[in-house]
């Protein structure tokens, strides 16, 4: 089935007058409102999702009150299956485990790696395996998962690779997205507290892995081949953007054929929607439809186009960075279903990292 770019977010493309409004409006919701609901939901229809999506009041990181769309989804790829992550001898080769990252690029994380950390890192205090039979030292039950993949990594679990499997979460572990319908401008540029986004299949779209503080631990947490692992927190979530996401679907031919036209161009020039910034903006592939790395971006990942407007592209698979930073105000990513969104006081996760210094990058539009 082609895939095409959705058309909410997207002014320059008309929405057909053929598509059904499955979510009607209702007093607290305006028809536009409700359009935008069907347009968000089809978006998503790759991903398993518990409630939603629906239109809240909510308040964005630099404190405006404004309308969000709000989504609850476990973090559940229907398409892949997570893993591997850790091999667990020095003899096995890349299919038994995941990737680290390299230079703007994954790299496997084999036996052979594991073996060679101590060259890789310039430190004789690597040695996540046992000398005389190979074995790697894994986290492989939940206490061990729970006390290793953190900042903070427990000194028993210290020269570990690190994993935590699906299976160690709850059933009933989901993250509830709130983004504004409509972005909203922001006097400065914006940390990542909230994550970056959310992927067309449900699955958080992260900030930077705490990279640093996971080395200093003499640990490695590989992500998986589509750029993924686990915490107990969010569940599976990405550090890194793959061929394992090439593009949110379109669910009707006909819809297809309708707006290509308009589309056609964007598409070539761009690259493909794989999913949205906590700010609201769209987040694309990397590269366009022809393999060719989008440049001209901003330092947070995004530029304008005539077709499609203000938008990101995913960072290198190896940066550690999917984007650099907020360039619109952003909402939250919620543990807890019931819970409001108020951006302006939330605390970030451990790792964010530091707030860009500065106003927005230029390109990014003023309101």
């Amino acid at each position: 089935m082609r895939r095409t770019v959705p058309h909410f977010l997207s002014a320059a493309i008309a929405v057909p007058a053929t598509l059904a409004l499955a979510l009607p409006a209702t007093a607290d919701t305006t028809e536009a409102e409700a359009q935008r609901l069907e347009e968000i939901a089809a978006f998503f229809s790759e991903a398993v999702v518990v409630s939603g999506p629906e239109v809240v009041d909510c308040t964005l990181s630099e404190g405006t009150q404004t309308r969000c769309f709000s989504i609850t989804v476990k973090p559940e790829p229907i398409a892949y299956t997570p893993g591997p992550w850790c091999p667990t001898n020095i003899s096995d080769d890349a299919s038994k485990g995941g990737k680290w990252f390299g230079e703007n690029e994954l790299i496997d994380v084999d036996g052979s790696f594991v073996e060679h950390l101590d060259e890789f890192f310039g430190d004789d205090e690597w040695a996540l395996y046992n000398p005389e039979t190979g074995e790697i030292r894994v986290t492989d039950t939940l206490e061990s998962c729970d006390g290793a993949a953190r900042p903070d990594v427990a000194e028993e679990y210290q020269n570990y690779c690190v994993q935590c499997l699906p299976e160690y979460l709850d059933d009933g572990v989901s993250v509830t997205y709130v983004i504004p319908l409509e972005p909203q401008a922001a006097s400065e540029v914006g940390r990542l507290d909230q994550g970056a986004g959310v992927a067309y299949n449900g699955v958080r779209l992260d900030a930077s892995a705490p990279q640093e503080a996971i080395v200093a631990a003499h640990t490695i947490a590989p992500l998986d081949d589509c750029g993924g692992h686990v915490n107990l927190h969010v569940g599976y979530h990405y550090h890194a953007v793959t061929d394992c996401l090439p593009g949110a679907p379109v669910t009707d031919e006909q819809e297809a054929e309708e707006v290509a036209s308009a589309q056609d161009a964007a598409v070539l020039d761009d690259a493909t929607p794989i999913g949205i910034a906590m700010d609201g903006y769209l987040i694309y592939n990397r590269a366009n439809s022809e393999g060719v790395v989008v440049d001209g971006l901003d330092d947070c990942n995004g530029h304008a186009t005539e077709a499609l407007g203000y938008h990101y592209h995913a960072g290198a698979e190896g940066s550690n960075a999917i984007l650099a930073c907020m360039t619109a105000q952003y909402g939250c990513a919620l543990e807890d279903g019931d819970a409001s969104c108020d951006a302006s006081v939330r605390q970030g996760p451990p790792g964010a990292g530091p707030r860009p210094d500065g106003p927005p990058p230029e390109g990014r539009p003023a309101d």
